[in-house]
């Protein structure tokens, strides 16, 4: 699939790091390093802007080295682009560690999943079938 690329960085195109990567890891562009206190949250730009196809969306998620080894990751993750957005697009870091992290110009931050989705139309109705699981929610499969 081709998807159409703005990238006003000086930085490399996301790309996957292995064969089978599902995501694209995607870099901070900064005009000097950002600080994150602990507990604190910030917008960083990263100079791409995208233009996807009907059908579908690109998601943002978390590196899963910078939240195990750093403690800093992502909100509202997965973060949706929808296709018809073309804004720059931006990360919404959170540092949770307790010491202070600093988000270097070109450092990778996130990663991009680009997935097809539906459209809903929604089917107006009384009642629904019943199920095995029925109204059972909230933990309620790991109870004996």
């Amino acid at each position: 699939m081709k998807i159409r690329i703005v990238n006003r960085s000086q930085h490399p195109l996301p790309a996957y790091s292995t064969l089978l990567s599902a995501g694209m890891d995607i870099r901070a562009y900064l005009p000097a390093p950002v600080t994150l206190a602990p507990g604190e949250r910030t917008l960083i730009p990263t100079g791409l802007y995208i233009a996807l196809p009907q059908g579908y969306e690109a998601q943002i998620r978390p590196r899963s080295g910078l939240a195990l080894k750093k403690g800093v990751t992502l909100l509202n993750t997965p973060g949706t682009i929808d296709a018809d957005y073309r804004g720059e697009i931006g990360i919404i870091m959170i540092n949770l560690s307790q010491e202070n992290f600093v988000i270097n110009d070109g450092e990778r931050i996130a990663q991009m999943v680009v997935a097809r989705h539906e459209t809903v139309e929604w089917e107006w109705s009384e009642e629904l079938e019943n199920t095995e699981r029925g109204t059972g929610g909230f933990g309620h499969t790991g109870k004996n």
